[in-house]
C-alpha cells in the first residue's frame, strides 16, 4: 500500500512542478513586454519569486525523492527506460535551474531577453514531458 501512496504523491508533485515550469516562461514573456519600472514589473517579480520558492522547488524535490523511492522499491534501476527517463528528468531539473537564474536576473533589473526567446523556452518542458511520459508508459527498452 505504501508504493501506491508514494505513486500518488509522485504524480501530484509532478503536476505541481510541471504547472510552474510551464507558467514561469509565460510570466517572463509578460516581464519582457512590460514597461520598465511599472507596477506590473513589481507584480511579476513577486509572482515569479513566490511560485519559484513555494511551489516549483518544493515540488521538484518531492518529485525526485518520491521517484527515487519508487524506482528503488520497484526494482527499476536496471531498466533501460528508467535510465532514459532519469536523463530527461535531469535535463528538466537543469531547466528548473535556468528558470531560477533567469528569475534572479530579471529581479535584478537586468534587461530581459526578447519575448520570443521566452516563448521558445516555454516548449522545453513540454518536449521533455512528452519524452518522460512515453518512457514511463511504454517502457520501450
Amino acid at each position: 500500500m505504501l508504493y501506491e501512496w508514494v505513486t500518488a504523491f509522485h504524480i501530484i508533485s509532478i503536476i505541481a512542478w510541471m504547472a510552474v515550469l510551464l507558467l514561469m516562461p509565460r510570466l517572463f514573456v509578460y516581464h519582457a513586454q512590460a514597461v520598465p519600472g511599472s507596477d506590473s514589473i513589481a507584480t511579476l517579480r513577486m509572482m515569479e519569486a513566490r511560485l519559484y520558492r513555494s511551489i516549483m522547488t518544493p515540488a521538484m524535490i518531492a518529485a525526485w525523492v518520491s521517484g527515487l523511492f519508487l524506482a528503488y522499491d520497484g526494482g527499476w534501476f536496471s531498466s533501460g527506460w528508467l535510465h532514459g527517463k532519469l536523463l530527461l528528468v535531469v535535463l528538466l531539473s537543469g531547466f528548473h535551474g535556468f528558470l531560477g537564474a533567469e528569475r534572479r536576473r530579471l529581479a535584478g533589473d537586468r534587461q530581459p531577453r526578447p519575448a520570443r526567446f521566452y516563448r521558445i523556452m516555454h516548449q522545453v518542458p513540454v518536449l521533455l514531458m512528452v519524452g518522460i511520459v512515453i518512457l514511463v508508459v511504454l517502457k520501450p527498452f
